[in-house]
């Protein structure tokens, strides 16, 4: 009986101990994203991506920004094993001329709780255009798009949907997108390449939240560094429904 209650109380400390071990981990895609020189004013935006590489879920539980000019969103729901979340930062340009370090500090529930994201950049003048040489609006990388707008057709209000937009970078350097601006503060978007290359073609994502009943069309700004047109208007269109079926059934649009 001894031998038997030996070997139950070793079998419990070896769970014990496998339990203690066994955390979330949060592995990020780059720590650190750099904007390089936008336009005063841009809304610039980058997601940073987040997998979870341990054995148990993590959830997010706060993620603080070093100052007011930055503002985060980030994946609510756990970050179960081996998936994917996201941490959005908009860093608002607006009257802050000059070189910007901010740095963002994520609190979760994973082996290591506190972790930093830093994004960086410089503002310069509202009409950058005007301030570049021939010969760097020669080097500068260029925004090329099929299409500038997407018709969604029919969709149930709070419904979300993906609009696909093949880009190109025509120009001679690596072209970056910024971030993107709607006046509905209802898209955000994701760009399969995070440095598109000379001649490189990319998939640029913008995710749109049904929020308006009726017939609606979203202007949608992206912001790149490409300094002969930094600016690119795309256009969503979707005539908005009520609700026909209980949230929980609906189905997230592609």
């Amino acid at each position: 009986m001894n031998r038997k209650l030996h070997f139950l109380l070793l079998l419990s400390l070896v769970f014990t101990a496998f339990a203690a071990n066994a955390q979330g981990m949060l592995s990020f895609e780059k720590e650190t994203h750099d904007f390089g020189i936008i336009a005063e004013g841009t809304q610039a935006t980058y997601e940073f991506r987040v997998k979870n590489v341990g054995d148990q879920p993590v959830i997010i539980s706060e993620v603080r920004p070093s100052c007011g000019c930055t503002t985060p969103t980030w994946t609510t729901a756990p970050i179960l094993p081996g998936k994917t979340g996201v941490i959005s930062a908009m860093y608002n340009s607006t009257g802050r001329p000059g070189i910007f370090n901010k740095a963002i500090t994520i609190t979760s529930s994973a082996a290591e709780p506190v972790q930093v994201l830093y994004i960086k950049g410089e503002v310069g003048p509202k009409d950058l255009k005007s301030h570049y040489t021939p010969e760097q609006k020669a080097m500068s990388p260029r925004l090329a798009v099929g299409r500038t707008n997407y018709d969604f057709g029919n969709l149930e209000k709070g419904q979300k949907v993906i609009a696909k937009f093949r880009i190109k970078n025509t120009g001679r350097q690596p072209l970056v997108i910024q971030g993107v601006k709607s006046d509905c503060n209802c898209v955000q978007y994701r760009v399969s390449e995070p440095a598109i290359k000379s001649g490189q073609t990319a998939l640029l994502e913008l995710r749109y939240s049904a929020a308006v009943l009726e017939e609606q069309s979203e202007e949608v700004t992206v912001f790149s560094n490409d300094i002969v047109v930094p600016t690119l208007r795309l256009t969503l269109k979707a005539n908005v429904v009520e609700r026909q079926a209980p949230q929980n059934m609906l189905r997230e649009g592609r």
